[in-house]
């Protein structure tokens, strides 16, 4: 996305910075399914990760919880609320499935002007979103949870979280990519 400049970072390196760098991030961009102490580089890192994560929200930055993220930190009761599912156990998931994605609000600036559309993606099956959730995207798909993506504000961040983008057949998509980039500009309140 030529529109967007980023910064890939892994957690450790994330959450070590804190104060720093970080501060100046407008979003904060979550894809990877992290364990405590399993996918950290230093295991010793894990409280100050927890810290960090205990911190978002303090400020204005957007937060996106991306596909694999909605897994991540399976013990962590801030990482469910800044996701808005309390019960963030997977009871199933299905890659390569074709997905049918409607619009549930066509109002807000990341689905604006967007019509329905088919593509194929890995899907999860969880408990549903909590309430206070802009519910944007959703499915009838059977194999997977009924929202696909949602808005809320976790403290005074703004939270996307978005159940699609698995691999480079769903990157590809141009609706998807359409949807991150809002999202990404909506998140860093420049939509």
């Amino acid at each position: 996305m030529p529109q967007v400049d980023y910064y890939v970072q892994d957690l450790d390196n994330w959450a070590a910075d804190a104060g720093g760098v970080w501060e100046q991030y407008d979003v904060h961009l979550f894809y990877t399914m992290h364990y405590w102490g399993v996918l950290s580089v230093r295991p010793d890192m894990d409280k100050r990760i927890e810290e960090v994560i205990g911190r978002i929200g303090d400020a204005e930055h957007g937060v996106m919880v991306w596909h694999h993220a909605l897994l991540g930190f399976p013990d962590s009761s801030t990482w469910s609320a800044i996701c808005n599912i309390h019960n963030r156990r997977l009871r199933g998931c299905v890659a390569g499935e074709e997905l049918l994605t409607e619009i549930a609000n066509p109002n807000h600036p990341i689905t604006r002007g967007l019509q329905p559309w088919t593509m194929v993606d890995e899907v999860y099956l969880m408990d549903e979103v909590g309430d206070g959730s802009d519910i944007l995207l959703t499915t009838q798909n059977p194999k997977s949870m009924r929202t696909l993506a949602w808005a809320h504000e976790y403290k005074k961040a703004r939270v996307f979280c978005y159940e699609s983008g698995h691999d480079n057949v769903a990157y590809t998509d141009a609706t998807f990519q359409a949807i991150m980039l809002r999202a990404i500009q909506w998140l860093a309140r420049k939509a």
